[in-house]
């Protein structure tokens, strides 16, 4: 197949919601969001080749993710595939090395399979634009549309599939801590009982100007308290972070993951920043990060 490229190596970026607010559930069993996402520097590395075999070839090495079509990389790029009308006569073969914690509200596997639709558009040069591209990733998932565009943080309404550029955070290091147990979406939202929220905190501009940090957002997430009341350390997380540095802490999606933000100040904090990465680390080990807000886009 002239003209193809061989391969393409991409490192698809974790995100944390600096705001996240519930306004309903549809009828599809989707909730229509209002959500501020921001991409940070933590990633997995994905290595596409084309192969002459149809159909799909996934790897996880060092990981215990699935190899098959339940994985949702899997299911992108059959997706792909079929869409450039490529199923029967060239396939893929896909290296997923993992990077980002599993089910932690980090939108690990949404960046995975949204990033993945715009290396094969590569990959195959099957010139699709932006357009296709945000249609393919929204039936694969609310988070999926948000690793299609380059911008580096967005406002997300309706299911999050509708995305307008917001100033990314910047001047800060985000520590994050997951602390080694998985959370099902599905069970937080189904445990999400809608009340009243303020109008205004919603619909108005999300950002405020404020600290040496230039923009910073109010944090807020609607599905922090569920989780919370059937994982406690969380808020114990939290606490820790914001009595030993941090200007303010969440947890991202529907969790556990918990980060706080640590602005660029003097030497000083900056000391706080690694002394509190290093007491979580002695008790969480590899569920620790030192991040970076994503500037420039994927």
């Amino acid at each position: 197949m002239k003209g193809f490229t061989e391969t393409v190596v991409i490192k698809p970026p974790a995100k944390v919601n600096l705001s996240l607010h519930i306004i309903g559930k549809r009828s599809d069993g989707y909730h229509d969001l209002d959500s501020v996402m921001q991409k940070i520097d933590l990633t997995d590395t994905l290595t596409l080749s084309r192969c002459d075999e149809p159909g799909v070839q996934l790897y996880c090495p060092g990981s215990d993710v699935p190899e098959d079509e339940s994985n949702l990389v899997w299911k992108a790029a059959l997706l792909f595939l079929k869409e450039a009308g490529l199923e029967d006569s060239c396939g893929v073969s896909i290296v997923l090395e993992k990077n980002i914690p599993i089910a932690a509200g980090l939108g690990g596997g949404s960046s995975d399979a949204g990033c993945l639709l715009t290396a094969m558009n590569r990959l195959l040069q099957a010139g699709f634009s932006q357009e296709v591209l945000l249609r393919l990733a929204k039936s694969l998932g609310a988070d999926v549309p948000f690793f299609v565009v380059p911008h580096s943080a967005v406002r997300a309404t309706g299911i999050g599939d509708r995305m307008k550029e917001q100033e990314s955070l910047r001047d800060c290091s985000l520590l994050l801590v997951n602390p080694g147990f998985s959370v099902s979406t599905a069970w937080v939202y189904e445990n999400y009982t809608l009340t009243r929220m303020d109008k205004d905190s919603r619909l108005s501009d999300p950002r405020e100007k404020g600290s040496r940090s230039g923009f910073v957002y109010p944090l807020h997430n609607d599905l922090e308290a569920v989780t919370i009341k059937r994982y406690p350390e969380i808020e114990t997380i939290k606490r820790f972070m914001l009595d030993n540095g941090a200007s303010s802490a969440l947890m991202s999606g529907s969790g556990p993951t918990v980060f706080g933000v640590f602005p660029d100040l003097i030497d000083a904090e900056n000391d706080r920043l690694h002394k509190c990465a290093a007491e979580f680390k002695r008790k969480y080990g590899k569920g620790v990060f030192v991040t970076r807000p994503v500037i420039n886009g994927v």
